[in-house]
């Protein structure tokens, strides 16, 4: 399972600002205001060795006891709590501040490892700025600075060093291993108890029942399999509970650790973009996606167009996926839903060879070449397959930068068509071969006039040699001929 790094600080250090350059997204608010951010935000790093999940806090004022300070102070050591790492950031251009020693004391109350990462560093000399903050007495600060990136991967380094090497569920478990999301109140818990045959969680009427991830083992047709129920993931804006704000980050966790999604949707609710959310969460994890749209039972045909409809929409991108229409409590169509799932995980498991592989990208080429970039076409020669969940197809050739998206979406449809890819993403990667000319070719050519010259050098001197080797011949002819 990924770890996650909580971003701890007093208000108006560059929290945000780190968090967006760790995941390269913009998700996070930045301005010169103190205390622009008060629910946390939570992503999937990107810069690092290892892959992890990082939460971004608002600004630490332990000392306050009321008002919306006291909230985001009691948010924060929740999520240090929860976290398995916290970097506590401090302003380098500022120094050493009162309100930075009484979260160095909260924070050395904590079992989890602690890294001071120096904010605010560009164009400063670094042992001088990080000496200040020795005092703190949490190690060895790091100087950073969080808008120009400068030392951030050194820094998430220190950070990933305290743990393992991420192992792939994938290659651990030997089972399909699936976890039930969804916004809250649509029937998640339902749907695991009817899978279940018993009630094994609680299911009630109310949203957010469910506030952690739950892993069951269980056997369904002498099958081991593993099932994960997970708290409902809402808009950050409807989130209040310190509690269930954690269990987004619980949710994502498990969509990590899982083989496959099941998406369950309200077909009593309207489909929200909240929806279209959760599952690019799956997708951007590569899990195997399944779709069960839930309460479907008692529907007028009239709603249950407009649900179709609704979905065809809002999440066209799940064109590889499988949808049901089912009932959890009455237990209507949950045989072929999980048929869906195993079918999936078997898609997303698949092992294929690389002769076929590199047969259907010719037979591809063949029936539509890539588009020219210029003067230049790419050329296609060979591909492999690359890994599983998602299984990842890598292409060999010259000029791969230039394929466009469209026909990597083409290529994508041949080897979905061609493996039968049913319910998971497949990701296709390209390695451009190197011209071993490539040097060559970048020196300095010589002007024409001197290339000619030398040429015509070149053919004098050839013909030279050519009289000088009939002279030897003669002379070797004649001496025959007066031995005689």
């Amino acid at each position: 399972m990924k770890p996650t790094i909580a971003l701890v600080g007093r208000p108006n250090v560059g929290k945000s600002t780190l968090f967006n350059r760790l995941t390269r997204t913009k998700d996070a608010l930045v301005a010169d205001l103190p205390g622009l951010t008060r629910d946390r935000h939570y992503g999937h790093g990107v810069i690092g060795s290892k892959p992890y999940l990082v939460v971004d806090t608002g600004g630490f004022e332990p000392v306050v006891d009321s008002g919306i300070l006291y909230e985001m102070a009691k948010h924060t050591l929740q999520a240090i709590d929860e976290a398995d790492a916290v970097v506590f950031l401090v302003d380098g251009r500022n120094g050493l501040t009162p309100q930075d020693q009484i979260i160095a004391n909260r924070l050395r109350q904590s079992p989890r490892p602690v890294i001071v990462a120096v904010n605010k560093g560009e164009g400063s000399n670094r042992a001088v700025l990080a000496s200040e903050f020795y005092e703190l007495g949490l190690g060895e600060p790091v100087v950073i600075s969080g808008a120009h990136g400068d030392g951030v991967y050194d820094l998430i380094e220190m950070v990933l060093d305290h743990f393992p090497e991420a192992e792939e569920p994938q290659e651990e478990s030997r089972h399909p291993v699936f976890a039930v999301i969804g916004r809250p109140n649509v029937g998640k818990s339902t749907l695991v108890n009817t899978i279940l045959g018993e009630e094994r969680v609680i299911t009630f009427d109310m949203a957010g029942t469910t506030r952690d991830s739950i892993h069951i083992d269980f056997k369904r047709h002498d099958k081991p399999f593993t099932i994960i129920d997970t708290a409902g993931v809402r808009r950050r804006g409807k989130v209040d509970e310190a509690v269930e704000k954690f269990s987004v980050i619980k949710a994502m966790q498990a969509i990590e650790a899982a083989n496959v999604a099941v998406l369950v949707l309200d077909a009593r609710q309207d489909i929200a973009d909240q929806d279209a959310t959760i599952a690019g969460f799956a997708l951007e994890a590569g899990r195997a996606l399944v779709v069960a749209v839930n309460k479907w039972d008692g529907l007028s045909e009239e709603r249950k167009a407009q649900v179709k409809r609704d979905i065809q929409r809002k999440l066209y991108f799940l064109d590889f996926a499988k949808f049901h229409y089912i009932s959890a409590l009455k237990e209507k169509g949950i045989e072929p839903l999980f048929e869906s799932i195993q079918s999936a995980y078997d898609a997303a498991m698949i092992k294929m060879s690389t002769p076929k592989i590199t047969r259907v990208l010719q037979t591809a080429i063949e029936r539509q070449q890539p588009p020219r970039a210029g003067l230049t076409r790419p050329k296609l020669r060979y591909a492999h397959q690359g890994g599983v969940n998602p299984p990842i197809i890598v292409i060999h050739g010259n000029a791969l930068q230039h394929i466009s998206d469209s026909y990597t979406r083409y290529l994508t449809q041949t080897f979905r068509k061609a493996f039968h890819l049913q319910g998971t993403p497949l990701r296709i990667q390209y390695n451009v071969s190197t011209n071993p000319y490539e040097e060559k070719e970048a020196r300095p050519k010589k002007p024409l006039r001197r290339v000619a010259m030398s040429n015509r050098i070149a053919k004098r001197e050839a013909h030279k040699e050519a009289k000088k080797q009939v002279k030897r011949k003669n002379k070797i002819s004649t001496k025959k001929t007066n031995a005689h």
